[in-house]
């Protein structure tokens, strides 16, 4: 019967890699104007930012709950012996609580905290689908993982910062410095919490560049199997120039593009792109 694969839907792998590997997905909520949403599901990416445009306030995200853990959970032991589960950072959401809560009444089910976000938790989600599809039993899978996720680095380059003024995160004073500077802050996971490690200058396509090359500079300890490039609605051509800018330092064996899902894009913005990969160990 074999090992499921799942994972909360901050995973933001595209529908074609869901579909190849069979992930199940648990989408978290989007709440907006007193109207509940789940992620991916009723509502997407491009329907968030018009909304937000119209009303000028973002909305709020909650964290799958215990029962729709439940119900997954049930769900996918009637067809597979184990379940391996990849939820957000615990940091970031209650959605690592939650899912650890409903797996105590199910056997073989197993809860990774992955002390991360977005495509980060993706690299896990694909690689746990990989072993599976090979053999490995639910526990292998779950220590593989748990020794994996300390060697993934993600980031991701901010355009504006009038999504995290109006989510309460920065104040206006420092957006509106930021804007009239043209600072474009990278924020970075480390030991499952985010937090700007520097600050780009100009316009996106340039400080894109920058950042590109600032992240692959130690070619050397960088595992190239895969990376991803994840963005909020960035320009096609500036993601054919990041893939270019990626291949000029490191040679990966796949480069994924991917877009981030709602409950990511409602606090970072249009125009947010991250690269993200693991370090050697």
């Amino acid at each position: 019967m074999g090992v499921k694969i799942s994972a909360d839907s901050t995973c933001d792998l595209s529908q074609a890699l869901i579909d190849a590997y069979q992930i199940g997905i648990t989408p978290l909520y989007i709440v907006m104007q007193n109207q509940t949403y789940m992620d991916g599901v009723e509502i997407t990416r491009e329907e968030l930012f018009r909304k937000v445009a119209e009303t000028g306030k973002i909305g709020s995200t909650a964290a799958v709950n215990v029962e729709d853990y439940e119900k997954f959970f049930a769900e996918a032991k009637k067809t597979h012996d184990g379940v391996v589960h990849f939820t957000i950072s615990s940091d970031m959401s209650s959605c690592y609580q939650n899912a650890c809560i409903a797996a105590r009444d199910f056997e073989n089910v197993y809860v990774v905290d992955s002390r991360n976000l977005s495509s980060g938790i993706g690299h896990l989600v694909v690689d746990a689908a990989i072993m599976a599809k090979n053999g490995a039993t639910a526990e292998e899978i779950f220590r593989a993982m748990e020794e994996k996720k300390s060697r993934l680095d993600v980031s991701f380059v901010i355009n504006t910062l009038e999504f995290l003024k109006m989510g309460g995160r920065c104040s206006s004073l420092a957006a509106l410095g930021a804007n009239m500077l043209g600072l474009k802050p990278c924020i970075e996971v480390k030991d499952g919490k985010m937090s700007v490690c520097k600050k780009y200058r100009g316009h996106l396509e340039r400080c894109l560049q920058k950042y590109v090359a600032d992240r692959l500079s130690e070619p050397d300890t960088i595992e190239p199997s895969r990376i991803f490039i994840t963005d909020s609605g960035v320009p096609d051509e500036m993601v054919k120039m990041v893939e270019e800018e990626i291949r000029k330092h490191v040679a990966f064996d796949e480069i994924i593009h991917t877009y981030a899902g709602c409950t990511v894009s409602n606090h970072c913005g249009p125009n947010c792109l991250g690269i993200l990969f693991y370090r050697k160990g």
